[in-house]
């Protein structure tokens, strides 16, 4: 389960990293045309909430190391509205203080009906943060953390 939670965790930066990586010039005057639409990939039922499950990941080992900048970022817009980037950053800086940076999100199980999610997990090391049918939300093409 330690391996699956690894790929999860990997395959989220790098869906992460390709996102944010690219940036939109606006073009050229030698364009040929409109940009082409994204294509629609039909994810199998068995697997629509792999990227929930990876976004859930990241969100818990940013929060306990502190990475205030990816932790905020996966927050949700509502969320951002409720605690202001201060905030959140000495919430984050706490929790790596007080229990170290190293908590997993293991055994994440995601379930996906439309733009919301639940996501259920274990933290490793610290069972008091265990969640069950935590709220997400997918905003702007991203799981964003909506228990606020």
């Amino acid at each position: 389960m330690r391996t699956r939670a690894s790929i999860i965790v990997a395959a989220a930066l790098l869906a992460l990293t390709a996102c944010s990586s690219g940036g939109d010039d606006g073009g050229s005057a030698s364009d040929s045309g409109p940009a082409e639409a994204e294509p629609t990939v039909a994810v199998p039922k068995a697997h629509e909430g792999d990227d929930l499950e990876a976004a859930a990941a990241v969100y818990t080992s940013a929060y306990f190391a502190a990475d205030t900048d990816t932790a905020y970022g996966m927050l949700s817009a509502r969320c951002r509205e409720e605690i202001g980037a201060d905030a959140y950053t000495a919430l984050v800086e706490k929790a790596k203080a007080d229990h170290g940076p190293d908590h997993p999100a293991t055994d994440v199980r995601a379930e996906v009906s439309g733009k919301l999610g639940r996501v259920s997990y274990k933290v490793q090391g610290l069972p008091e943060f265990d969640q069950r049918s935590q709220p997400w939300a997918l905003e702007d093409r991203g799981w964003k953390y909506d228990a606020c």
